[in-house]
């Protein structure tokens, strides 16, 4: 019984990518042993006594050898169990199930906007190819991003909740708060992230349109008469959609993963603030267990975004 070509690729994309976090798991667990530092040192500070460091590290089990303690670890996250944090004793699982929901919430709500925002930008720019449209789009785009974020998000605060007092500065949430209250509190970091991504989506959605023009049928079409919008909207986006698709859901990845730095400028309580608050703690597990989550997060949307990109393009899906 033979397998359907588009499951054997599905198959094969899926089993590459644990492969992937397979190996991402390696990493993160080697580069966490060589930081350097004492952990029971750090827990119990300078005046702890070596005996008290001593029974710390075995009951930390950190004088087992890493390998060891590797596959221990690896096999408590096979059964959904990160570890207990160093710093406070509580459940890592249980305290990152909340942040890491409050973190695709904001990464959520800014591919709201910008996905949709990007595409129609990325149409005019076409539309209007090396007039004044085009490069006003291309120019403005360019310029956010160059831009670090959290520059952005400081030059956001200061106009927008300083000098003029529209925004909240800081982006506080709790259960409380009705959906209206939650997105005018995050507004500010929802805005500095659809800047971070939308020129890029933009700028590769005009390129692979731009691309697509000219073919042969699209030729055919602008002959037929047609407006040259329809002809755009109609007959080359759909069969751009796969490198869009691409570029749409690497800037999704990047949405969830690189939200460290804005909700660190604005106390946004997701996966970010909370990984950035255990680093300075030298929390070890916490900072294997929001490694590891942002590594699968990246890797799934990778992971789709080639099964979609399989899905739109004929010549994938009918390989010879």
């Amino acid at each position: 019984m033979s397998v359907h070509p588009i499951l054997k690729l599905v198959a094969q994309r899926i089993a590459l990518g644990l492969l992937l976090l397979l190996a991402v798991s390696v990493l993160i667990f080697a580069a966490t042993q060589i930081l350097p530092g004492d952990v029971a040192q750090s827990i119990l500070g300078q005046s702890a006594t070596p005996e008290t460091l001593a029974n710390l590290r075995e009951e930390l089990g950190l004088n087992v050898p890493p390998v060891t303690r590797y596959f221990n670890w690896l096999f408590g996250v096979l059964q959904g169990d990160l570890g207990t944090a160093l710093s406070n004793g509580q459940d890592i699982a249980s305290s990152m199930g909340k942040r890491l929901g409050n973190t695709l919430f904001l990464a959520g709500c800014a591919a709201i906007i910008a996905v949709p925002l990007a595409i129609i930008l990325g149409l005019i720019a076409v539309r209007y190819r090396n007039r004044w449209p085009d490069k006003a789009i291309s120019t403005v785009t360019l310029a956010t991003i160059s831009v670090p974020e959290f520059l952005v998000g400081y030059i956001a605060v200061y106009f927008l909740s300083v000098q003029f007092r529209l925004l909240p500065s800081l982006a506080s949430v709790n259960d409380g708060m009705t959906l209206g209250e939650r997105l005018y509190a995050m507004s500010l970091p929802i805005l500095v992230l659809v800047l971070a991504v939308l020129g890029h989506m933009m700028r590769m959605t005009r390129a692979a349109i731009l691309n697509v023009l000219e073919s042969a049928y699209v030729e055919t079409a602008e002959l037929k008469g047609l407006p040259p919008f329809r002809v755009i909207a109609r007959h080359a986006l759909p069969n751009a959609i796969a490198p869009v698709v691409n570029v749409v859901m690497l800037n999704m990845a990047y949405l969830v993963v690189g939200v460290v730095v804005v909700e660190v400028v604005f106390v946004y309580p997701g996966m970010g603030q909370y990984l950035v608050d255990h680093v300075a703690k030298r929390d070890v597990p916490v900072v294997q267990a929001c490694g590891l989550v942002f590594a699968a997060i990246y890797i799934g949307l990778n992971i789709a975004a080639d099964v979609i990109s399989i899905l739109a393009n004929p010549r994938l899906r009918h390989p010879k």
